[in-house]
């Protein structure tokens, strides 16, 4: 069963605006963002991943660099885990969202809730999935390490699916920036190993060649 290293991206200043950066272009890691970026590089040198996964976001690019350098291997972009949908929210004060009524579906019923001209928990649960599903037939050998950069929603849904815990549920697991999480998993189910970890890592295999 192959091993899946889910990572959040790296600290950016979007979120000092106060606003929902959603999909919104041109949010990169600040200079704390950056060393988490080293940080998990540095952490995973030696660790034998088979392959390197991301958003297509700016933000888990640059957190998908150093790790794909120091390995030597291409970062394969994955529209799939791209961060939620939100439709007419994106870029709007958090300020603002918190007072509507919608707010406490999103907090409260989840799996109720779509984004205002955006997706729905679990399409965004499904789309997901679907692509960590399509890795994990790719990368089907014991062997096999695949480390996939994103976003904290879409990780916690990722891990909820696996899991089979109920979706509204999700928020209840922890994912900070800079983080991996990882799992042993395969197309019959999925175990979690670690949740929301920061490096250094000593409990992920290491690549004797490389020591």
């Amino acid at each position: 069963m192959p091993l899946l290293l889910l990572i959040r991206h790296g600290e950016n200043d979007f979120v000092k605006t106060g606003k929902m950066a959603g999909r919104l272009p041109g949010v990169h890691l600040n200079e704390r963002g950056q060393k988490q970026a080293q940080a998990l590089g540095e952490a995973l040198k030696d660790v034998p991943v088979t392959a390197i996964y991301s958003s297509p976001l700016e933000r888990a690019m640059e957190t998908a660099a150093p790790i794909a350098s120091a390995r030597k291997l291409q970062i394969i972009q994955e529209p799939g885990v791209m961060e939620t949908d939100v439709g007419k929210w994106q870029g709007k004060s958090w300020k603002v969202l918190r007072l509507l009524k919608a707010w406490k579906i999103v907090l409260n019923a989840p799996s109720r809730f779509r984004f205002p001209e955006g997706e729905s928990f679990p399409e965004m649960q499904a789309r997901i999935a679907n692509a960590l599903e399509r890795m994990i037939k790719k990368h089907n050998k014991p062997q096999d390490i695949i480390v996939v950069v994103f976003h904290a929603d879409p990780i916690k849904l990722a891990v909820s699916h696996l899991l089979g815990l109920p979706l509204d549920h999700f928020q209840r697991l922890g994912c900070d920036t800079g983080s991996l999480t990882m799992l042993h998993a395969n197309e019959s189910g999925a175990h979690l190993a670690k949740l929301n970890q920061r490096p250094p890592f000593d409990f992920l295999p290491r690549d004797k060649k490389r020591q």
